[in-house]
């Protein structure tokens, strides 16, 4: 499996199909136009892609607080529909530590809505830790 960083390539509508899986409410040119927005402020999106198919992508950020020092934040993780419960999102996740160390993040933060039980025994699985509630005021 080969990790890239998400670019304007063949390899594009491929990922943005992938993302519309977590997130249904974007169009491909919606989704593409906020994901520029975003990456003007520090979002990166990276993808896993194995025999020309696009396995899982991950957007994130590296953000330093108070609370947490320099860490990693997951905004969007989604294994392919297709591909799920074959090590895809587990080797995604892997990389993803790797690249928090290699630029000395200490923590990697993501929330998970409350509904998404399998994430959450993802997460679990990969030693994650329940420590907060997240609350919005909307």
């Amino acid at each position: 499996m080969d990790v890239k960083f998400f670019e304007d390539n063949a390899d594009r509508s491929h990922v943005l199909d992938v993302l519309t899986q977590l997130r249904p409410h974007f169009s491909q040119d919606a989704l593409a136009a906020q994901i520029t927005r975003q990456q003007k402020s520090g979002y990166q999106l990276a993808y896993v892609k194995s025999d020309n198919i696009v396995l899982a992508v991950v957007g994130f950020e590296m953000r330093e607080n108070l609370a947490w020092g320099k860490h990693i934040y997951i905004d969007d993780l989604v294994t392919n529909e297709n591909h799920r419960s074959q090590g895809v999102g587990k080797a995604l996740m892997e990389w993803l530590k790797n690249h928090a160390a290699e630029h000395d993040c200490k923590q990697i933060h993501v929330d998970s809505e409350i509904q998404r039980f399998k994430a959450h025994i993802f997460y679990q699985r990969e030693d994650f830790k329940t420590i907060a509630h997240h609350f919005v005021f909307a």
